[in-house]
């Protein structure tokens, strides 16, 4: 289907669901996408919206913090509260749709649950807002935001939307950043997009160890709690 692209114009997806037990089939089965709530892509900054999440999230309330100055900005340090800036392009010869095609097929085999979504789209960032995905809901309800920046990284690192859940996104990654320096920038711009991957992700809840998860990676992970 991906192969058929060009000719059909629609973009497969893998659709998760919430709960692999779940007959409803959360919430591709039950109806809770909402496509005509979304925006256009074209209409964000990739750029803007990452130094615009990262200044919210990395934000000391200190009437409605559990955690002090100091140990706040620990999370996100070396950079602290100071916006890096996008990680740069990389180069590859791996073939980004041969490496989706390959995580596809691991995912396959991880998730057997899995249904096929075909939308009508351009690419696979842009499908996410034409489903009506509403998986980052907590952090901002329009996709089209979310979009935008998976479309950005599918031009820097080769990055493809292989499969999507209820709060879950699934990218495969042909040029993941591969020094420390380049790594600890990705590990920010995931953080803007997704702080629940750093927050409530693996000890310890720091960008550091984040970047080092991320070195190398040639799938990205997300979820929102």
């Amino acid at each position: 289907m991906h192969a058929e692209h060009i000719h059909s114009g629609l973009w497969p997806l893998l659709l998760d669901s919430l709960d692999p037990n779940d007959g409803r089939f959360r919430p591709w089965g039950s109806g809770e996408v909402f496509p005509e709530q979304m925006s256009s892509p074209a209409s964000h900054d990739s750029a803007g919206l990452l130094a615009r999440w990262w200044a919210a999230y990395t934000a000391v309330d200190e009437d409605d913090d559990m955690l002090d100055t100091d140990r706040r900005l620990s999370v996100t340090a070396p950079f602290g509260q100071t916006w890096p800036g996008r990680a740069p392009s990389r180069e590859t010869t791996t073939n980004p749709d041969q490496l989706a095609s390959e995580f596809a097929q691991a995912f396959l085999a991880d998730h057997s649950q899995v249904r096929l979504g075909l939308v009508a789209a351009a690419s696979g960032a842009e499908a996410l807002t034409a489903a009506g995905w509403a998986g980052p809901c907590n952090y901002d309800n329009d996709t089209a935001k979310f979009s935008t920046v998976v479309r950005d990284w599918e031009h820097r690192f080769g990055a493809r939307v292989v499969a999507v859940g209820f709060s879950t996104l699934h990218l495969s990654v042909a040029a993941p950043p591969a020094g420390k320096r380049e790594a600890l920038l990705a590990a920010a711009e995931h953080f803007a997009f997704c702080p629940d991957n750093i927050w409530q992700g693996r000890r310890p809840y720091t960008l550091a160890a984040y970047a080092d998860r991320i070195t190398g990676a040639r799938r990205w992970d997300f979820w929102w709690d």
